[in-house]
């Protein structure tokens, strides 16, 4: 009898282990210091944020979740599925990436490789933050400025905020043009540049490959321009 019941939940486990979700995408790494909780792989699915997969670590801190990719997108690791606190954002496509990071820091640094397109993206963030650091900086100059009521200083940040958002979307759209072969053209054209006239969005859609006009990103911005035209 006993040999019956262990035969029984050896064939459970085993049927548990092959009904684990597969892809072509594979997305492991380690979070250092976790000692409980569960990891998602999430990502957006018309206006819904959905998990394709989830693993429950419990002492064990490295983790394997997969997902079917048919074009490269954004995809979300998050704890218990919250995506308002405690997340990582990367670009998943086709293959093996690699994540790991710190429970403590969950998403303030991670430690992304494998996804090319992840680090093109990598590329564009760090100076995305300059021109952030400098708009920050802006805003606390207009408030001291309000305050004192200096209307030359006002006068003279607001030609200087109207340069700043000038230099960010010519940064932008090169970027995007360098990058025309790569997924995150057509994205960040998407997300970034939202206050670029509709020449310089045809000139960034003009310079994508037919292969990344075909991705999802790619169609998506095709559909984006078509709108504002008509």
């Amino acid at each position: 009898m006993k040999k019956i019941i262990i035969l029984i939940v050896v064939t459970i486990l085993m049927t548990a282990c092959s009904s684990k979700k597969e892809g072509n995408m594979i997305v492991k790494g380690q979070i250092k210091g976790l000692k409980k909780g569960t990891l998602y792989l999430q990502k957006m699915k018309d206006t819904l944020l959905v998990s394709v997969d989830s693993i429950d670590l419990l002492g064990n801190d490295k983790f394997i979740l997969t997902d079917d990719v048919t074009s490269p997108e954004l995809y979300y690791l998050t704890f218990d599925g919250n995506t308002t606190n405690k997340r990582i954002l990367f670009f998943g496509e086709k293959g093996i990436i690699t994540i790991n990071d710190k429970v403590t820091q969950f998403g303030f640094n991670p430690k992304i490789s494998g996804s090319k397109n992840q680090k093109i993206l990598d590329q564009y963030n760090i100076i995305k933050k300059r021109f952030q650091e400098e708009r920050l900086e802006y805003i606390k100059q207009n408030f001291d400025a309000k305050k004192a009521n200096d209307q030359k200083l006002l006068a003279q940040l607001k030609n200087d905020y109207k340069r700043l958002t000038k230099r960010r979307v010519l940064f932008t759209t090169n970027f995007a043009i360098t990058n025309s072969d790569s997924e995150v053209a057509p994205y960040i054209a998407l997300t970034e540049m939202y206050d670029a006239s509709l020449k310089m969005l045809d000139t960034v859609n003009n310079s994508l490959s037919d292969r990344v006009k075909r991705s999802d990103y790619g169609k998506r911005f095709q559909e984006y321009l078509a709108k504002i035209k008509n």
